[in-house]
């Protein structure tokens, strides 16, 4: 007998029949003895039409009254998934965010989890339940309804299986596991068996869809095995876990991540004097604007551009942001580009490797494609190139790096 804690997202539980046959899935389970959480996101679509009609009585809508709305979402998809598993002799009870005790801090709309109180869900299992759990929100210290952002849902399910150490954190969703790159981009992208938490969060990091990136962060830092499957078909998915070397060595890359949802704003002629990097970048993470990729050069008149990526949403609010930076501190212009990408290279085996990153620059420099930005870690390489060249870029390096073939088992 197992403590499992599985997520369901949108896709999986996009209609009637589809939350019928998760209830079904979960019932195999709970048939085993195995005493199960089940965290699942709003219908496929649904949070997509309630931000519409935000949008339809206001042009920005006020975050607290955001969370208000779009957390209604889940709560039907809770509500539906435990009628479907009491009807099938499954007893379950729902919870929203807030029943659970899912406590957050204050920020609307990208909110953390701050604890949890897993004592209602504890007496629950034990009386054999099946708990349902609504994914992407909670609330905070004054009583007020917060969610946790896009894929928030993972965050939850994880957050949930570390606060109740569960033996295994089981993502379903509409792909099989984790690729070395998305299939859509290359046809011979693989399924990877294993992935370490460092990797994944990376690749999370770097554009990969397929999980969380605060979802992977919660389950290294727990130790929380990580496995995401298909809801759609059978199989062993792909486990997300701690590095173990053994005696196999690691691959040189284990796969290529990609973001189309960046641009970048360069601050031309700026004054070359302690603490400008902090005169540029304060204003702008006083906006709640993420900064990503940071590339500062400085000239021979004493002068330096400095350039950022930021996400693609936050373009506007960010150029205007550095115009007027741009007038405080006397520099000679704004350049803003949102037509860019970054593709990048992710692998513990970089670690004991050299050349890798001549390897990628030779790659794109045969596809005569220009690298604008480089940004390095110890697993990864990423470069910022136009847009353009997105999916040539991609292709050239998982062809360059090998990703295409199976790797020899031991």
């Amino acid at each position: 007998m197992a403590l499992l804690v599985q997520k369901f997202g949108g896709t999986s539980v996009g209609s009637v029949e589809r939350i019928e046959a998760v209830a079904d899935k979960v019932k195999k389970f709970r048939d085993n003895n195995d005493d199960i959480v089940v965290v699942v996101s709003a219908m496929s679509g649904e949070t997509n039409r309630l931000i519409g009609l935000a949008s339809d009585i206001m042009e920005e809508p006020t975050p607290r009254e955001m969370d208000v709305l779009v957390s209604t979402g889940e709560q039907v998809t809770i509500a539906l998934l435990s009628m479907a598993l009491n009807k099938r002799g499954c007893e379950a009870r729902s919870y929203t965010g807030g029943q659970v005790r899912i406590t957050t801090d204050s920020s609307h709309m990208k909110a953390r989890i701050v604890d949890i109180d897993e004592d209602n869900m504890r007496a629950d299992l034990n009386a054999g339940r099946v708990i349902v759990v609504a994914g992407f929100q909670g609330m905070d210290e004054t009583g007020n309804i917060t969610t946790l952002g896009r894929g928030g849902s993972d965050t939850t399910a994880v957050a949930l299986a570390a606060a109740l150490k569960a033996d295994e954190c089981q993502i379903y969703t509409d792909v099989d596991g984790v690729y070395t790159t998305d299939p859509r981009v290359v046809d011979s992208a693989r399924r990877m068996e294993k992935i370490t938490f460092e990797e994944m969060i990376e690749m999370a990091s770097l554009g990969s869809k397929v999980l969380q990136i605060r979802a992977v962060e919660f389950a290294g830092k727990y130790n929380v095995p990580l496995r995401v499957l298909s809801s759609f078909k059978d199989g062993g998915g792909t486990l997300i876990t701690t590095e173990d070397n053994g005696n196999m060595e690691q691959p040189l890359v284990s796969g290529i991540a990609f973001n189309r949802d960046e641009a970048k704003l360069t601050l031309v002629g700026v004054p070359d004097i302690p603490g400008i990097a902090s005169k540029i970048l304060k204003p702008i993470s006083e906006q709640n604007i993420e900064v990503d990729m940071i590339v500062q050069n400085v000239g021979l008149d004493k002068h330096t551009d400095f350039t950022f990526t930021v996400h693609r949403n936050d373009f506007k609010r960010a150029t205007g942001v550095l115009q007027q930076i741009c007038q405080d501190l006397d520099a000679k212009s704004v350049e803003a580009d949102d037509n860019i990408a970054k593709v990048s290279i992710v692998g513990v085996g970089m670690r004991s490797h050299a050349g890798v990153a001549s390897q990628m620059f030779d790659a794109l420099s045969d596809e005569g494609i220009n690298i604008q930005m480089i940004s390095t870690s110890e697993i990864k390489i990423s470069v910022v190139i136009d847009e353009k060249y997105m999916e040539l870029a991609v292709r050239s390096l998982h062809s360059t790096f090998n990703l295409d073939v199976e790797p020899i088992a031991e």
